[in-house]
């Protein structure tokens, strides 16, 4: 029965992505999981979610007169505890009978991403300057 069933990221992947990402990128593993198991509708669903709770993340962060790192960190883990603790149980009740995907491919595509963003903070940064 195991080996017929789709691969999903695990809920901890989904949770951590969040955290240390953006309820985005957790929110995306859940949109794959969704497609996989043929949920689509489900999917677009918790897609714009994590979307929504990701602009509210990124315009609490940005409120006060000295933008707080650590708040980005509750966001997410906020965001990512929704996602883990009651999207995921909602639609994969027997989430622990699935086999789980590996996360290296996110893992790899979110250093990128990240990278990307340090580099042009970088690059404005030095432009302002120069």
């Amino acid at each position: 029965m195991k080996d017929q069933m789709p691969k999903i990221y695990s809920r901890k992947a989904i949770l951590g992505f969040s955290i240390f990402m953006s309820t985005l990128f957790g929110g995306i593993l859940l949109y794959q999981n969704l497609i996989s198991v043929r949920k689509k509708k489900e999917a677009y669903i918790v897609l714009g979610i994590s979307i929504l709770l990701t602009i509210v993340s990124i315009i609490i962060v940005n409120i006060p007169e000295n933008p707080k790192g650590y708040l980005a960190y509750v966001c997410g883990f906020a965001g990512g505890s929704l996602l883990s603790n009651y999207f995921v149980p909602k639609y994969f009740p027997d989430e622990e009978q699935y086999p789980k995907k590996e996360i290296w491919t996110p893992l790899i595509i979110a250093v990128i991403i990240t990278a990307a963003f340090i580099a042009l903070m970088v690059y404005a940064a030095s432009v302002e300057n120069g």
